[in-house]
């Protein structure tokens, strides 16, 4: 019997993706599989390819084990991770949870388990950026980060406005969550990004599209209220919006502790199966295009050593990338004769 009940058949093929191939569950290994009442579909579609691959589910339905939001992670979840040999988060990002689920990664990471991180997944995307060819992601991720190691610089344009340059510190890796899992890198997923902590950004960034944590969920896409971002020395400098709501309430969030507002993450969307946002976050950052964060910037991947209680990411459409003087993608489509793809 389901631990999260029944599901489409249109789920199968991004289960068994993210099952198989994704996470690479091998028979008789132990797998928590932790989910919220509103992801419980994907989640059951996730548990039925786990018994497939001969796997145990150890099921988590939060709901049942505590009150949302989660102010913490409850025991029951740490204690499934704990003796998990792999693990699935399937669950609706809600406002104040952020840090409930850093917990959740530090287990994980301190664990060295393998492990998909899938807030904000919905039927929806496991149709579409869960039925990627992740392989093919891989190569093109891979190809990017070798490129980005000897980079000197990347400018960014689109015709909304959005015109930055950043700089990048060589100690600081570049890092690939292709969907291809280790006990290294956990990834979300659907997955296609390569990310670094950049030494430094400058310029504008027009977000005409999906913003990160919980502003997703409440304000939706952003393309008819853009909210848009000065930024200079690897710092939010102003942000104005037509929405006045919005406009102050992300500035109070990156006003959070003293690194809210500093560039965190710079990173590539990689997914070649993408092509149109769908306004959220865990898809939409996946788009071919490079995107920014603020705060934490994931030192423990990528080797920055400042950290910060928050992380929202913001994405803007159709741009223009230069790597160095090499132009690497055009209007959210990459030129993969340049990349030697």
């Amino acid at each position: 019997m389901s631990c999260f009940g029944s599901f489409r058949d249109e789920l199968v093929p991004g289960a068994a993706n993210a099952v198989n191939v994704c996470l690479a569950i091998e028979r008789g290994e132990r797998v928590a599989l932790i989910a919220d009442d509103p992801s419980k579909e994907v989640a059951a579609s996730i548990e039925a390819a786990l018994r497939e691959a001969g796997a145990t589910a150890d099921c988590v339905f939060i709901e049942r084990v505590a009150k949302r939001p989660l102010t913490a992670a409850p025991a029951e979840i740490l204690a499934s991770l704990e003796r998990a040999d792999a693990g699935i988060l399937c669950v609706q990002p809600q406002q104040g949870e952020l840090g409930s689920r850093m917990t959740i990664v530090q287990t994980v990471e301190r664990r060295r388990i393998r492990y998909a991180h899938m807030v904000g997944v919905t039927p929806e995307i496991m149709m579409q950026g869960m039925r990627a060819d992740y392989r093919l992601v891989d190569r093109l991720s891979t190809r990017l980060c070798e490129r980005m190691r000897e980079a000197q610089s990347l400018r960014v344009e689109t015709a909304a406005g959005t015109s930055l340059k950043a700089s990048f510190d060589p100690a600081l890796s570049w890092i690939k969550t292709s969907g291809l899992i280790s006990t290294r890198y956990w990834s979300n997923l659907p997955a296609g990004e390569v990310f670094t902590t950049p030494a430094s950004v400058d310029g504008r960034f027009v977000c005409n599209g999906t913003a990160g944590d919980y502003f997703g969920p409440k304000y939706g896409d952003l393309s008819a209220t853009p909210l848009t971002l000065e930024i200079r020395h690897g710092r939010l400098a102003s942000a104005q919006c037509a929405r006045a709501d919005l406009e102050q309430e992300f500035w109070d969030y990156c006003h959070t502790d003293e690194n809210s507002d500093r560039v965190g993450e710079l990173a590539f969307g990689t997914n070649l199966a993408l092509q149109d946002m769908i306004g959220i976050l865990l898809q939409d950052e996946k788009i071919p295009g490079v995107h920014l964060a603020f705060g934490d910037p994931y030192g423990s991947q990528t080797g920055a050593d400042w950290k910060s209680r928050t992380h929202v990411d913001v994405l803007t459409r159709d741009c223009d990338v230069w790597i160095d003087d090499d132009q690497v993608i055009r209007k959210g489509e990459y030129l993969l004769d340049r990349l030697g793809l």
